[in-house]
C-alpha cells in the first residue's frame, strides 16, 4: 500500500512539475493538457485521475516550493548557523520563485487564496516548508542563535509572513524589480529581532 501511495505521488508530482515548466516558458493560456501530459510523461489517464481541469494546477505551487524546499534542506550545511539557514532559504527560495515561475501565475494564486473558501494551501501547516522553518529555529534556539523567549511557532509564522509580504509586494509592482535581491536586502532587517544578541 506504501508502495502505490509513493507511486501515486510521484506520478502527481511528475504532472505538476511539468506544468509549471510549461506555464513558466509557454504561458498559461499557451500550455495545453496534451503538453503537460507529453513532457511529464504520463497519461491522460493519471492526469484526470488527479486533476478535472488545468485551472486546478493553479493549486499546486506550494507542492513545487515544498519539492524545492526538500532539495535545500538536503544542501544545507549541518554547521551553518540557523540563523543564517533562515535567510539562505529565504534567499534561494524567492530567486527560483524570480527566475522559474511566471509573476502573473504568482500574482493570480495569492489572489485566489485570498477568496478562498476551503483550505488555503499556502498556509497549511503540514507543507515541508513549515515543517523545515519550524526544525531550523527549534535548532537554532538550542544552539542559542536564535531567540528562545519567542516560541518557535511564533518565529515561523512571522518568517512566512514576511517572505508573504515581500511576494506580495513584488507582484503589487508588477516584478518592476530583482525579488531575490529585494529580498536579500530585507529579510536580514525583518528578522533581525530574532537573532540572539550574543551571536555576531
Amino acid at each position: 500500500m506504501r508502495g502505490e501511495n509513493m507511486e501515486k505521488r510521484s506520478v502527481k508530482s511528475k504532472i505538476v512539475s511539468a506544468a509549471w515548466q510549461l506555464f513558466y516558458e509557454k504561458g498559461y493560456n499557451g500550455t495545453t493538457v496534451d503538453d503537460i501530459i507529453e513532457l511529464s510523461g504520463t497519461s491522460k489517464g493519471s492526469f484526470y485521475y488527479y486533476f478535472s481541469t488545468k485551472d486546478e494546477l493553479l493549486n499546486t505551487l506550494s507542492m513545487i516550493l515544498d519539492d524545492y524546499y526538500e532539495e535545500l534542506e538536503r544542501e544545507l550545511d549541518p554547521q551553518m548557523n540557523s540563523f543564517s539557514k533562515l535567510l539562505y532559504l529565504n534567499d534561494k527560495a524567492h530567486s527560483m520563485m524570480e527566475e522559474k515561475i511566471s509573476i502573473d501565475l504568482i500574482t493570480s494564486l495569492y489572489s485566489t487564496q485570498l477568496v478562498a473558501q476551503g483550505n488555503r494551501h499556502l498556509l497549511d501547516q503540514n507543507r515541508n516548508y513549515y515543517k523545515l522553518i519550524t526544525k531550523v529555529v527549534e535548532e537554532g534556539q538550542k544552539r542559542g542563535q536564535i531567540r528562545s523567549d519567542v516560541s518557535v511557532s511564533e518565529i515561523t509564522k512571522y518568517y512566512a509572513m514576511c517572505e508573504r509580504a515581500l511576494v506580495t509586494d513584488w507582484c503589487l509592482n508588477k516584478g518592476e524589480y530583482s525579488l531575490g535581491e529585494y529580498s536579500r536586502e530585507c529579510m536580514p532587517m525583518m528578522m533581525e529581532h530574532f537573532k540572539e544578541e550574543n551571536i555576531i
